[in-house]
């Protein structure tokens, strides 16, 4: 690979292998994550996710393949690679007991910081989370989701290069996952941070650059979210029409190349550009519609015809995937 675009890279994984008794949980995956992008890693429950989040963050050993973390290997250069990075578990790792000052300046002495250095970071990383009013409140007394904002302002202070996210919206309200996600752009804005996000929401992948889909332990699918929708090429016109039995021969009469089929109470069109097809259905026909939807495939119509099955379903034992060692 070019100098230059390994200067470039925040993450470099290359058949990168994590194996359980009787199970291989991440198996032999590669990609790389470029410096200040969002990067989204997007898989059902079992997926394989936490595992290779767990081994980029030095916290499990592969059991085959490498990976960089901003340069450092995370096998034989794990201190360096840890120091440089900052995560957020599914589960809060914040002490209790401690007061929101407390948990950031303990974080901060074990990242080296001195008493002066955390002074000057605390106030701004507060402010940036909206926490300044929670300083000296206990973790024990903060809503769910104010303490993972605390979380998020905890790995901030020692300013990580990359920000590992473990499914960090998991059970928090619609209002809530909305405000984390104003947080986590306005620290990308603010400090350049590369940000990893493991997810199993269409929606969170939507807003990252990049998303690498992942399934049993394989990726399937790496690209921006624009580029993995093209891969199914037409759209789904919904019309309702006064009389759909009618409508159907007249459609079907005027437009004999699509595809155009009864389905409940609607008429359903694949077409390749719905927005140029609706005008000459309305031109060239004269049914009377009194509803018209328009969808474009969404990640979650990419991963069912990647895997075939919704990205909801998953099947798993005692939480890993099963795919046995043949």
């Amino acid at each position: 690979m070019d100098n230059k675009i390994e200067d470039n890279l925040a993450i470099k994984v290359d058949e990168l292998t994590k194996k359980f008794p009787g199970t291989i949980a991440v198996d032999k995956i590669s990609f790389t994550v470029k410096k200040g992008e969002i990067f989204g890693f997007l898989g059902p429950n079992g997926a394989g996710k936490t595992t290779t989040v767990n081994m980029l963050c030095t916290l499990l050993s592969p059991s085959g393949g490498q990976a960089t973390v901003n340069g450092f290997n995370i096998i034989k250069e794990s201190q360096e690679a840890r120091r440089s990075i900052g995560i957020v578990f599914q589960e809060t790792t914040l002490d209790n007991h401690l007061t929101v000052e407390e948990n950031l300046y303990l974080h901060a002495k074990l990242y080296g910081l001195t008493k002066n250095q955390f002074r000057k970071k605390l106030y701004p990383v507060l402010k940036l989370l909206e926490l300044e009013d929670k300083k000296f409140k206990t973790v024990n007394q903060l809503s769910g989701g104010t303490k993972r904002r605390v979380e998020m302002a905890r790995v901030f202070i020692h300013e990580p290069e990359i920000l590992f996210l473990d499914e960090p919206t998991v059970g928090l309200d619609a209002q809530t996952k909305n405000k984390i996600w104003d947080y986590l752009l306005k620290m990308r804005k603010e400090y350049g941070t590369t940000i990893f996000l493991t997810t199993q929401y269409i929606n969170e992948a939507e807003i990252c650059d990049r998303v690498a889909i992942i399934d049993y332990g394989e990726i399937v699918a790496c690209d921006t979210p624009d580029n993995l929708k093209k891969m199914i090429s037409t759209d789904l016109i919904e019309l309702k029409t006064q009389d759909n039995q009618e409508a159907l021969i007249e459609l079907k009469a005027k437009f004999p190349e699509l595809t155009i089929k009864q389905l409940g109470k609607a008429i359903l069109i694949d077409a390749e550009n719905g927005e140029t097809l609706l005008p000459l259905i309305m031109e060239k026909s004269k049914i009377k519609i009194t509803s018209i939807n328009l969808q474009k495939p969404t990640l979650e119509d990419i991963f069912l015809k990647l895997t075939g099955r919704q990205i909801r379903d998953t099947k798993k034992d005692n939480g890993k995937t099963i795919k046995p060692i043949i």
